[in-house]
């Protein structure tokens, strides 16, 4: 009696266990009798159920990171590009992600794949290379999450919160033509920056040697000026003294020519005596 009494109790917990799960922080589960939902979206904590009958399953609600394998597609002007790229996702609806992939992370991975792919071969179809290229980039990923999250969550119950992607590689052959094309464009406008710097060096240089004549020929003419002015006063000033003593003018003008004549101390000259030359020389001092 004893041995069954502990087997009936043992039952007894055992039923009990079995009716009653958690959903743990970072979970949520649906409730299976049959094969059939019968409950879905549990919230995290205790929860109870029929012992024996139905079966809880549960499932991660935490964002999810789908790492695909980088795929070759064309571009508009049909030029290849290797794209690399990854997908967030999470699940949104249980019951319907459950009856899409029974409740496989992996299989709902090779689901979403192709759906995401179609979307970015899609999209990278519609755009040029240069585009791609040069910052297309946010606007693609953002269309392609907004494709696929509008498909993912009728067919798999599942919410693509984001894409983005890593890297955009050039085969060999594409990237020789991608970067001789750059670099003739950058030539180009490089050939065209050194024009327009000549032409408006030509144009500083002219408009410099203008002013520098214009200066040139001002301070000439002040200097004209200047020398004209001084020849004036010089003059009055000779015709002054000349008027007051005559003779002591001529007398200071012939020394002023034998200081210049014979100021290095190293001239000779021949004169004849009665040169004008002399005058100075011979003449008798007036008392």
């Amino acid at each position: 009696m004893k041995a069954l009494s502990a087997i009936i109790a043992a039952l007894i917990v055992l039923v009990g266990m079995n009716g009653a799960f958690v959903v743990g922080e970072g979970q949520t589960a649906l409730l299976l009798q049959f094969g059939r939902i019968v409950a879905t979206d549990y919230a995290t904590g205790l929860h109870f159920k029929l012992p024996l009958v139905q079966q809880v399953v549960r499932f991660d609600k935490r964002i999810l990171t789908l790492e695909a394998q980088p795929e070759r597609y064309f571009t508009a002007e049909k030029k290849s590009v290797n794209v690399d790229f990854y997908v967030k996702w999470r699940i949104a609806d249980v019951a319907a992600y459950y009856r899409a992939t029974a409740g496989d992370e992996l299989q709902a991975a090779q689901r979403l794949t192709p759906i995401v792919k179609d979307a970015l071969r899609f999209e990278v179809n519609a755009r040029p290379l240069d585009e791609l290229i040069s910052g297309g980039r946010q606007d693609i990923t953002e269309r392609v999450r907004q494709l696929t999250d509008a498909a993912t969550r009728k067919t798999l119950g599942i919410a693509v919160t984001d894409v983005r992607i890593k890297r955009i590689d050039l085969p060999d052959e594409v990237s020789e033509s991608v970067y001789n094309r750059m670099k003739a464009e950058r030539l180009r406008i490089a050939n065209a920056l050194r024009s327009t710097g000549k032409e408006e060096a030509a144009k500083i240089e002219a408009d410099a040697d203008r002013q520098k004549q214009v200066l040139l020929a001002d301070a000439q003419k002040q200097a004209a000026q200047v020398r004209g002015d001084g020849d004036a006063k010089a003059a009055a000033i000779y015709a002054a003294a000349y008027g007051k003593d005559a003779g002591f003018f001529a007398f200071y003008r012939g020394l002023q020519s034998y200081r210049t004549a014979l100021g290095d101390g190293k001239s000779v000259i021949l004169l004849d005596p009665g040169s004008d030359f002399m005058r100075q020389f011979s003449e008798e001092p007036k008392r």
